[in-house]
């Protein structure tokens, strides 16, 4: 049997109306969007907080056990599946590419917030017990909001929102503190959108080091700093990603995977693939 994974666009909400923006407790959602449980993808972004419920959840064929307080942030692109074994609630906002870049006049400021990086480790986060009130009723005054449309709503929305992203970001920050320089982050930012753009083609840290006009050593030195991981090892983790996503496609073999990522022949993306993750592309697909 022939599956392809789903991609939904943000207008398949019944809620939608053209803004950019859905919100809606959790418990409604999902059971008005059934189909949403199983693996798919969005081409919006996503966030839900969890007040009750349990279960597990994939996100990018990593497995998450949900609980209360458990606050989740997802990008365009990312597989994702849910199964829930208690009745579930909470919050949940979709939100389009375009919303998320009218946030600000600088549309750069939200790349501060490391959740909304799909290679990040930080996508899925238990709040700590003393700001969950402060998230819930963000999240209230966000939904009385777009029942009330009054003046500058559409504003208020947006601050709440920013709101919920620095709470959770300082929450983070309290439990993993870090001092980063402005200039290592801003060279990270940068770097990782090299990467998005770029891994296709390009896999060495020294081609990725010349783009941003320093070494590779910086580079290195820059990544193993502030991620604990090579530079390298922040690339090969993107064609990982990639190779994993085209791989539940059955449509596609596995000949027609290693020509998508620009690998000289299928028996070296197989040997990569696997030197990667310990498996076949063929057993990670009857896994998964």
């Amino acid at each position: 049997m022939k599956f392809d994974i789903p991609v939904y666009d943000i207008d398949i909400f019944k809620e939608y109306k053209n803004s950019g923006i859905i919100v809606s407790r959790f418990g409604h959602y999902a059971k008005e969007y059934k189909h949403l449980h199983t693996p798919h993808r969005h081409s919006f972004y996503h966030l839900v907080y969890f007040t009750k419920g349990a279960g597990l959840q994939h996100i990018d064929f990593k497995e998450y056990p949900v609980s209360p307080g458990l606050i989740y942030f997802m990008t365009p692109g990312q597989v994702h599946s849910w199964s829930f074994t208690e009745e579930v609630d909470g919050y949940i906002i979709n939100f389009s590419q375009a919303y998320f870049s009218s946030f600000l006049s600088n549309p750069q400021y939200l790349q501060n917030f490391n959740f909304f990086d799909d290679l990040a480790t930080d996508t899925v986060y238990v709040l700590p017990e003393h700001s969950r009130e402060t998230i819930i009723s963000i999240f209230e005054g966000i939904l009385v909001e777009g029942k009330d449309h009054g003046p500058f709503h559409e504003d208020m929305v947006r601050i709440s929102m920013l709101n919920i992203f620095i709470q959770v970001s300082r929450a983070m920050e309290l439990k993993h503190p870090v001092q980063i320089n402005a200039h290592n982050q801003k060279l990270l930012i940068s770097f990782k959108k090299f990467i998005e753009a770029n891994f296709m083609k390009l896999r060495f840290p020294k081609q990725y080091a010349e783009l941003l006009f320093i070494t590779p050593n910086h580079l290195n030195a820059l990544t193993n700093d502030l991620l604990g991981i090579s530079a390298g090892e922040l690339i090969r983790e993107r064609i990982i990603l990639e190779a994993k996503r085209l791989l539940i496609n059955m449509d596609l073999s596995v000949s027609d995977i290693s020509n998508k990522l620009s690998f000289n022949d299928e028996s070296y993306f197989i040997k990569f693939f696997k030197k990667q993750t310990g498996f076949t592309p063929n057993k990670f697909r009857k896994q998964n």
